[in-house]
Formats: structure tokens, sequence, C-alpha cells
């Protein structure tokens, strides 16, 4: 697996600003978390999603290609990054 953090440079209140996603060895996304200028995140796996977000149906490209569009500042992470950042999604559920 694979663990990629990408910001989003845009002034677009409705869209994500961190795009959080695990990928298998063909690129495709298991899971994945959007976080929000807001601090509200959405998470998707194969069991469902929330939201508007959801796992890509194409692979993921490498981050050479996602890092030279201007838009896009990507860089990988560990897997217990990505854990701490599924997790912390999942509480704000929990939270009444």
């Amino acid at each position: 697996m694979r663990y990629l953090r990408v910001r989003w440079l845009h002034g677009l209140a409705d869209e994500p600003v961190l795009l959080y996603s695990e990928l298998d060895e063909a690129g495709y996304e298991v899971r994945k978390v959007e976080e929000y200028a807001d601090g509200h995140r959405d998470v998707a796996n194969s069991g469902g999603d929330t939201g508007s977000t959801f796992l890509s149906e194409s692979p993921i490209p490498p981050l050479e290609s996602i890092n030279s569009q201007p838009e896009f500042d990507g860089e990988e992470i560990t897997a217990d990054e990505f854990e701490r950042v599924w997790a912390e999604a999942w509480e704000w559920f929990d939270e009444p």
C-alpha cells in the first residue's frame, strides 16, 4: 500500500482542501479522507462513503503528474499518519 496527502489550492468553499488516499499496488484508492477548510472530513471506502466523497474509478496518477499541476501539492505519507487521519475523520461522526 501507498499513502498520499495532496493539498488542493483553490478558493472554492464547498470543495476539500486536503485529500488523503490509501492506494493499492495498482494505484487504485482503497480508502480516502477529504478535509475541508472548516475542518470537517468526509470518508470513502469499499463499504460506502459520506458527503460527496467517493473512491476514484481510475488509478491515481504518480505524484510527479499530480504535482505538475499548480493547484496541487502532494506527498507520500506513512501508513501511521494515514491511520491517524482516518481515525480522526470517524471521530467527527461520533460527536453529538
